[in-house]
């Protein structure tokens, strides 16, 4: 399944300056049993009301639960929470 992951950051928030820590993160849930690939896209946009970055990370079902308490996705949550103005989370096969 894909797992998406899209947020729009804070205003004033240097997003080009977020990108290699946060890839960072995201490239150590690539050890978790059933992750198998990680893609970064960022916004080629900057009109209102769109987001600035889509995490996608290819996995197995199964794998979503060890994810969801990884130390990475928790690190990614209490470094990164507080600059998120919005976030959607989007699961599909």
């Amino acid at each position: 399944m894909k797992h998406y992951v899209i947020v729009k950051f804070k205003e004033g928030t240097d997003k080009a300056a977020l990108l290699e820590p946060v890839c960072g993160i995201f490239e150590e849930t690539l050890s978790i049993p059933g992750i198998h690939s990680l893609d970064l896209k960022t916004s080629c946009s900057e009109r209102a009301g769109r987001y600035d970055l889509m995490i996608i990370l290819d996995m197995d079902p199964e794998a979503l639960p060890a994810y969801d308490v990884s130390e990475p996705h928790l690190r990614w949550k209490s470094q990164y929470g507080g600059m998120i103005e919005a976030k959607a989370i989007f699961d599909c096969e």
